[in-house]
């Protein structure tokens, strides 16, 4: 076996011509989708790292991937040419893929994973959070293991955040199809992490249940971990950004699209059958509420042509596929609903639904949902509530929230749902993620087969 590198290694190391650039004290490195993508965790990525300036971090990293890879995999991006500025102390870094075309996909996270270890490799202390644990969690663990192994003296606190399709698209495919190595492999990278993190309380029962399943299975020891370990962190939102519109400012922006203040129902979301916008155009179709209201269906995602063809050229039902983060509260507030009645498919169910909070927070007309997954935390009492998939359930909801709901109950609604999502503001959902007192570093015990 070789020796390790020398500790000393940390400085030889190349750092891309920042050579007589001042060192920064505190760095934050975020491993994300980040934009364009149109996700709500790119969202959470641009919050954490905005409020991270204010917190005595003097150097922020977004480490994601290049624009051409996110349009190659069919990915919904939001406009290029009307993407928000981030803050100055804050850099995406989208590193090119390393090797040629025998290496396919293993290239990009090449990519990746080494830029890490060289931001890691400088002695500046770090903290590193890893955002979609497939595979953002592997390229932090490996660049940590690499970089411990060269003998690089790195000063970094890891955080690993489990998001919805961590569980829906990843572990729990694995264990329909059998395949324990792929559920096994995520949830070690997931707890070789210092701390780990869900976004929400579903997300933690769902993956103890996950890792219940895998221990049955294999003989392994997750659950045990998973339920003392994993704590919730809900999704960070700019409030600002949502709260005291300017009336002219929603005004413009609807006679832009040609729709006036609460002349439409609203839907805004990745356009997938799990956003439950298939069943929203059928109920929509037959509610007496069409003949006062439009139906704006406002995003892009995989069901879009599907959904254009379901909708049979009525023109009462408009497409929007570009709005961009400044026009979404605007369009928020003055719909006379916002409706996502999102419902469970094999591959995906709504652990949070940060939109459904962003509308609480943007005021106007009430939202309609369904208590799927994690959407209940996101509106607690301040919401419609539907059966999931029940068509003639959500035709009902949207005529009496259109035609017959009172003023009053509207305001209600309004107001306590603008209270219940302030509990995300980035701020504070930041100084609960990021303790001044962090805790010391873990290691996974012991995965072998039980004693009994």
């Amino acid at each position: 076996m070789g020796t390790l590198g020398p500790p000393s290694l940390a400085v030889r190391l190349p750092t891309g011509g920042n050579e007589g650039v001042e060192r920064p004290e505190r760095r934050l490195v975020i491993v994300v989708r980040a934009d364009p993508v149109i996700c709500g965790h790119s969202g959470e990525a641009r919050n954490l790292a905005e409020v991270a300036l204010t917190r005595g971090f003097d150097d922020v990293r977004l480490l994601t991937w290049p624009i051409a890879t996110l349009q190659a995999a069919g990915l919904p991006l939001k406009p290029l040419d009307r993407l928000q500025p981030y803050s100055a102390g804050i850099t995406v870094e989208r590193p090119e893929p390393v090797g040629d075309y025998r290496v396919p996909d293993g290239r990009h996270l090449a990519g990746l994973t080494g830029r890490l270890v060289e931001l890691l490799a400088e002695p500046v202390p770090t903290t590193c959070l890893s955002m979609y644990l497939a595979p953002h969690a592997n390229v932090v663990m490996d660049a940590v293991t690499a970089a411990d192994a060269a003998g690089v003296l790195t000063d970094v606190h890891t955080i690993a955040k489990a998001v919805g399709s961590d569980i829906t698209n990843v572990i729990r495919s694995s264990l329909r199809e059998q395949r324990f190595g792929a559920a096994i492999t995520t949830l070690t990278t997931y707890l070789a992490h210092d701390e780990v993190v869900a976004v929400s309380e579903y997300t933690r029962e769902q993956i103890v249940a996950s890792a219940e399943d895998v221990d049955r299975h294999c003989g392994t020891l997750f659950a045990q971990q998973c339920r003392a370990r994993v704590t919730v962190s809900y999704p960070p939102i700019d409030t600002s950004a949502y709260l005291d519109l300017d009336p002219q400012a929603v005004d413009a922006a609807l006679a832009r699209r040609g729709l006036h203040r609460d002349g439409y129902v609203l839907f805004l979301s990745r356009v997938t059958r799990a956003k439950g916008i298939h069943d929203l155009v059928a109920a929509y179709a037959a509610s007496r509420a069409r003949e006062q209201v439009k139906l704006v269906v406002a995003g892009t995602g995989p069901g879009l042509a599907e959904v254009r063809e379901l909708a049979g050229g009525d023109d009462r039902i408009v497409f929007l596929t570009d709005v961009d983060d400044d026009e979404k509260p605007l369009l928020m507030q003055g719909c006379a609903t916002y409706a996502l009645p999102t419902k469970e498919e094999p591959d995906f169910v709504e652990t949070f639904g940060i939109a459904l909070a962003e509308k609480l927070l943007a005021g106007g007309g009430p939202v309609i949902t369904a208590l799927t997954g994690g959407s209940g935390e996101a509106v607690g009492d301040a919401a419609v509530i539907v059966e999931a998939g029940n068509v003639p359930a959500l035709t009902a909801a949207l005529d009496r929230v259109v035609l017959e709901m009172s003023e009053h109950e509207r305001r209600s609604l309004e107001r306590r749902g603008r209270e219940h999502a302030m509990a995300f503001d980035r701020a504070r959902v930041f100084d609960d993620l990021f303790r001044t007192e962090m805790p010391p570093r873990r290691t996974i015990t012991s995965l072998g087969p039980h004693d009994d």
